[in-house]
């Protein structure tokens, strides 16, 4: 009997009767052979970590465009915490750990450069649309390992696909992701606020300081104790309805406060002129794009619009701006 045959075996003795078990997995697109070490979602989550649109999350926006400070997050930092949130739900109430890790690493590979102002603009310049997490499916189906794609399981792909508030995830692993998303940048994009000056603590609405509690320690403590409670053996994951109510409230004040202030994002303009500028240069250049890309098109029938914006979305802060300057800046101008 193999170590992955022993640690399966473990799974039904030990998880919830409410968990995904890896010996369940609904399998991969491309059949492969199994691993005698590992169980096939503790295999995807050691494929997302040493992909490359993991790395490049590290150079990504989260809220605030190229800060001045090295404490701020980025979305490698904000996968990292929501990943972190979703382990210790997933570990307290017996649910599989690593298809929950692994849902939530990869549930941002898709993101673009500059944060959500970056997926704003590429989704008013492509007649296709884009959505971050539908581009997080892409990468690991399609763009990573050069076209050939990372093969996850079902369960990881449909968790990464539902992570957003309108998603419906089918396992109680994805359900986690999905809240825990919410309770992570809820907490630090407040943190980074009151950080940079934009927010103090006593600007929060005392009826959700009240709910929550007075720091941002003590309201990530407060909701993931309140998901585990109120899910402990129990067929979904959710908060009470007190909890819940007050988090989406914090969630709206977020928006009226941080993500539509002019300090935070007064940059975000010259962001998106960015990158219409870079989709419109690639659509009228598609000779300057890599030969992956070009493959795309020409030997597999992508569109054009379809392969730019994966181009861009693949791209982070400075490497955007630097093909910016190489496109549109003289070379006599720029420092």
């Amino acid at each position: 009997m193999t170590i992955r045959e022993q640690l399966e075996i473990r799974e039904t003795t030990y998880l919830s009767p409410y968990a995904t078990l890896s010996s369940k997995s609904k399998g991969r697109e491309r059949p492969e052979e199994e691993c005698d070490i590992r169980p096939v979602f503790q295999r995807d989550r050691d494929r997302i970590l040493h992909c490359k649109s993991f790395r490049r999350l590290k150079q990504k926006t989260q809220v605030f465009l190229l800060p001045k400070g090295d404490h701020y997050r980025t979305r490698l930092t904000h996968t990292l915490e929501v990943s972190q949130n979703a382990r210790t739900i997933a570990k307290a109430l017996r649910l599989n750990e690593d298809l929950t890790e692994a849902i939530a690493l990869g549930h941002d590979l898709g993101h673009t450069p500059f944060g959500h102002a970056g997926e704003r603009a590429l989704n008013q310049i492509c007649p296709l649309g884009f959505r971050h997490h539908e581009q997080s499916v892409r990468v690991v189906e399609r763009l990573e390992r050069q076209g050939r794609g990372l093969n996850l399981t079902w369960e990881v792909r449909d968790g990464i696909r539902n992570h957003k508030s309108s998603g419906n995830p089918h396992t109680l692993e994805g359900q986690i992701v999905r809240l825990s998303d919410k309770i992570a940048y809820i907490n630090h994009d407040i943190d980074d606020a009151i950080r940079g000056g934009i927010l103090k603590e006593t600007d929060i609405p005392e009826k959700f300081r009240r709910v929550l509690g007075q720091s941002p320690k003590v309201r990530l403590d407060t909701m993931v104790h309140n998901v585990i409670i109120n899910s402990m053996d129990q067929p979904e994951i959710r908060m009470s309805p007190e909890v819940g109510e007050a988090m989406m409230g914090l969630r709206g004040f977020l928006f009226e406060s941080v993500y539509q202030n002019p300090v935070a994002k007064g940059e975000e303009k010259k962001a998106i002129h960015m990158i219409k500028n870079l989709y419109e240069f690639y659509i009228d250049h598609l000779e300057v794009l890599p030969d992956q890309f070009l493959r795309m098109i020409d030997e597999d029938g992508e569109s054009r619009e379809q392969v730019v914006c994966d181009y861009i979305a693949g791209m982070t802060d400075t490497y955007a701006v630097k093909k910016f300057e190489e496109y549109f800046i003289p070379e006599s101008w720029k420092i």
